[in-house]
């Protein structure tokens, strides 16, 4: 499996999120030869804040991979980790991180939209895990996402279609 596979299918479970009332994140986690071993997407709307996929597939992984098998394990994911979910990647010694998505653009998508601002200050991954391998964002999914995630601020907001 490839960077851009990977990443349509991440978008896949954003897309599936978003349908099921959730915010437009997905992700999976890939072992060394590709294969798919997990995947997940957000479920904060069944009212926990931090039901973000990619602290999913960390606790999946510390509960089933001694910690010298984590670190060449992949989390391929729509958006780039929240701050909360790179300090767990970083403690549970996953390896690389890709992202279709920045934390950088959605900032700049959300304040276009005159979103209000996220509780936690929108970090980048290396300013939160200076030690995690991280590859992203991915242009070629940019406007997808931001449709994706206006869908979502749209429903927040109340906003007709």
């Amino acid at each position: 499996m490839d960077d851009i596979e990977a990443l349509r299918r991440c978008l896949e479970l954003a897309t599936e999120a978003v349908g099921a009332g959730d915010e437009a994140f997905g992700s999976l986690l890939v072992d060394a030869d590709g294969h798919v071993l997990r995947e997940e997407r957000n479920t904060v709307g069944q009212g926990d804040p931090t039901a973000h996929p990619e602290l999913a597939l960390v606790r999946w992984a510390v509960a089933r991979y001694p910690a010298a098998e984590r670190a060449s394990l992949t989390v391929y994911t729509s958006g780039e980790h929240c701050s909360m979910c790179a300090a767990a990647h970083a403690w549970a010694g996953l390896g690389p991180i890709v992202f279709a998505g920045s934390t950088a653009q959605l900032t700049q998508w959300r304040s276009s939209w005159g979103a209000a601002p996220s509780p936690i200050r929108p970090l980048a991954i290396h300013d939160v895990a200076p030690g995690i391998v991280a590859r992203g964002p991915f242009e070629v999914f940019a406007a997808e996402l931001e449709r994706l995630h206006f869908e979502v601020e749209r429903r927040r907001s109340g906003a007709e279609a």
